[in-house]
């Protein structure tokens, strides 16, 4: 399926919580039609106890949105044209 968007792509987000934010894409899910973007929908996600994290951590990652709900930034820079 094509999409407007690819890995790498500086978008905005247009609806739900995250309004107005902006960031690059990191990962695209085609199949769940969905994307995670940098510093948009923050979880924080619980890890159990590791070498890494010898007492477990709450560790805050970015979560998905729905490939819907994001555009390009560059469309939203670009002014409309004026019709006369």
């Amino acid at each position: 399926m094509k999409r407007h968007v690819k890995k790498g792509d500086e978008v905005v987000v247009l609806a739900g919580k995250e309004k107005g934010k902006r960031g690059k894409i990191i990962a695209v899910m085609p199949k769940s039609q969905r994307l995670i973007v940098e510093g948009v929908q923050m979880i924080k996600r619980h890890t159990r106890k590791s070498q890494q994290h010898p007492q477990g951590a709450i560790v805050e990652r970015e979560g998905t949105i729905h490939i819907s709900n994001v555009m390009k930034a560059e469309h939203v820079e670009q002014p409309a044209e004026a019709t006369a």
